[in-house]
C-alpha cells in the first residue's frame, strides 16, 4: 500500500510540474520571441532565421525554470494533501514524516539528472546551433536597414544613411561608409537609389554621385552616373562570436584542465583560454553541475511541510516560512552564479553556504529521533 500511496504522490507532483513547467515556458517563450522582432528590424535576417533562434531557446528558458517549478510542484502537491485531510491516510498507513520526506528527496534525484543533461549537453548544444542560424545565413530582409534620417551600423564595417524614402521605393540622398580590415574606408553618396534583388542578392542601384576612396596616403575621388552596391556580402554584428554559455562543455573541462595544468589552450580559436577567461569558465561550469543541485535542496524543504499537519498550532504560519524559505534559495541559486570565484575562497563558501544549510538542518532532521514528527 505504502509504494501505491507513493506512486500516487509522485504522479502528482510530476503532472503539477510539467503542467505548470510547460505553460510558465511557453509564457517566457512568446515574450521573447515577441522581443526577437527587433533583431528582424534591426539586423535584416529573414523571419525563418529568427523563429529558429527564439525556437531554440526553449531548452535554455525550460532549465532556468525547472527549479522554481519542481519546488512549487511539491509545495502545492503536499498542502493540497493537507487542505483535503488526505495526508491522514498516510500517518494511518504507518507512513513516517522523516520517511515521507526521505522519498522527496530521492524523488529529487530525478529532476537533478534531468536538470545535469539540460545544463550540461542540451542547452549548450541548442545555444550553439541557435547561434549558428544567424552566424551561417546572410541578411535577407535589407528594406528594414534602409531607415530615413538614421544612421544604420546594425551591418559589420558599414554605416548607412538616406534622407527620404518615397513611396514607390526611390531613396533619396543616400550616405554609405564602409571600412575594410587594412585601414581603408570607402564613402559613396548619391542623389538616389533604389533597392533590388537579382540572382537572390540584394543591391543598392545608386545614381548620380560619387565614390571616395581613403587610405593613410591619399583619397581617390570617382563621379558616377549609375552603379551598383552589393549588400548581401555582409553580415551583421549579432553573429561575430558565441558566448561562453554557447561553448560545449567538454571543451570548458579542458580550459580548466589546462589551466591547472599551466597551458594556454584555444576553443576552435574564438576565444583564448587563459586566466583572463577562467573565472567566466569556472561560473559556467558551477551553473551546468552545481547548480541543479538545487533541486534536491528545494525538494527537502518543500518536504518540511508534513512536519506540521493542519491541525497544529500556527500551520500557515509555518507554511508561509517554509515558502519563503524555498523561494529565497532559488533566488540565490542565481545569485550565486555571480558570487562564486576561481580566485577568492570566501566568495566561494559564501556562495555554497545554503548547501552546507542544507545539509546541517538534514542531518539534525535525521538524528533527532525524539523529535515529535518521527
Amino acid at each position: 500500500m505504502k509504494k501505491l500511496i507513493f506512486r500516487n504522490i509522485f504522479k502528482d507532483i510530476t503532472l503539477f510540474f510539467v503542467i505548470t513547467s510547460l505553460s510558465l515556458t511557453l509564457i517566457v517563450w512568446v515574450i521573447q520571441a515577441v522581443n526577437y522582432l527587433d533583431f528582424v528590424s534591426e539586423d535584416g535576417h529573414s523571419f525563418k532565421v529568427y523563429f529558429m533562434y527564439s525556437l531554440l531557446s526553449l531548452p535554455k528558458i525550460f532549465s532556468k525554470l525547472m527549479l522554481f517549478v519542481f519546488f512549487i510542484s511539491v509545495f502545492f502537491t503536499i498542502s493540497k494533501y493537507e487542505e483535503n485531510n488526505e495526508i491522514l491516510i498516510f500517518w494511518n498507513y504507518g507512513i513516517k514524516k522523516s520517511e515521507f520526506i526521505n522519498k522527496i528527496i530521492v524523488f529529487s534525484f530525478i529532476y537533478f539528472l534531468i536538470s545535469i543533461i539540460l545544463s550540461f549537453i542540451i542547452v549548450p548544444k541548442t545555444q550553439d546551433l541557435a547561434r549558428s542560424y544567424i552566424r551561417d545565413s546572410n541578411i535577407e530582409y535589407f528594406p528594414s536597414l534602409i531607415k530615413t534620417k538614421h544612421f544604420n551600423d546594425t551591418v559589420s564595417n558599414l554605416t548607412i544613411f538616406v534622407e527620404d524614402k518615397t513611396n514607390d521605393g526611390v531613396i533619396k540622398n543616400i550616405f554609405i561608409k564602409e571600412n575594410f580590415n587594412d585601414n581603408r574606408s570607402q564613402i559613396i553618396s548619391a542623389r538616389e537609389g533604389l533597392l533590388a534583388k537579382k540572382n537572390d542578392l540584394f543591391y543598392l542601384i545608386l545614381f548620380d554621385g560619387k565614390i571616395i576612396n581613403l587610405d593613410v596616403r591619399n583619397t581617390n575621388i570617382i563621379q558616377f552616373e549609375k552603379t551598383e552596391f552589393n549588400l548581401s556580402r555582409f553580415t551583421t554584428k549579432s553573429t561575430v562570436f558565441p558566448k561562453i554559455q554557447e561553448t560545449n562543455s567538454i571543451k570548458l573541462i579542458e580550459c580548466l584542465n589546462s589551466f591547472f595544468n599551466n597551458k594556454e589552450g584555444f576553443f576552435e580559436t574564438l576565444f583564448v583560454c587563459d586566466k583572463s577567461s577562467i573565472n567566466p569558465v569556472f561560473q559556467e561550469m558551477y551553473k551546468r553541475l552545481i547548480i541543479p543541485l538545487y533541486i534536491i535542496v528545494v525538494g527537502f524543504i518543500a518536504s518540511c511541510l508534513v512536519i506540521k499537519s493542519k491541525s497544529q498550532f500556527e500551520s500557515t504560519k509555518f507554511k508561509s516560512i517554509i515558502f519563503i524559505l524555498g523561494f529565497i534559495f532559488v533566488i540565490y541559486s542565481e545569485g550565486s552564479i555571480n558570487i562564486i570565484s576561481f580566485d577568492n575562497l570566501n566568495k566561494s563558501i559564501i556562495a555554497l553556504a545554503p548547501f552546507c544549510l542544507a545539509v546541517s538542518g538534514y542531518l539534525f532532521f535525521i538524528s533527532s529521533k525524539k523529535l515529535k514528527f518521527l
